[in-house]
């Protein structure tokens, strides 16, 4: 994996098969993710699919150097544009069928964002040589 240290190595293969797995899930059980898309949003079902899709195809083109930095970039506006999902779910654990899910994980996943953008992006950039 050209020009990656070891540790960035592991790091987006782990983050591809995390990916493809969670992207998965949105047709695996669609309701799930179906629920807790802000109902102001219209094409629920679409915005599941897509966004499954998405998340597959970010997370297989994190495996291929020219596709990398893309796929990267492409996980981080993913993971942006969901953003107003997850919060949805932190302030409406009623109707997003939350409620047996702790305030704190509810809340505790609007900051894991960004460590999770962080993932993406450190795990594809090249070392440069000095």
């Amino acid at each position: 994996m050209g020009g990656l240290t070891k540790a960035q190595r592991v790091g987006v293969v782990i983050a591809a098969v995390f990916y493809v797995i969670a992207g998965s899930m949105h047709f695996v059980s669609p309701d799930l993710y179906i629920r807790v898309i802000p109902p102001l949003l219209p094409w629920r079902n679409q915005l599941v699919a897509t966004s499954g899709f998405f998340e597959i195809l970010g997370g297989l083109g994190l495996l291929f150097l020219p596709s990398r930095r893309m796929a990267a970039w492409g996980l981080v506006a993913l993971l942006v544009a969901v953003f107003p999902a997850n919060l949805y779910v932190a302030t409406n654990p009623a109707e997003t069928g939350t409620t047996s899910i702790s305030p704190l994980l509810r809340w505790g996943r609007l900051p894991l964002q960004a460590p999770l953008i962080w993932w993406v992006l450190w795990c594809t950039k090249r070392r440069t040589a000095y």
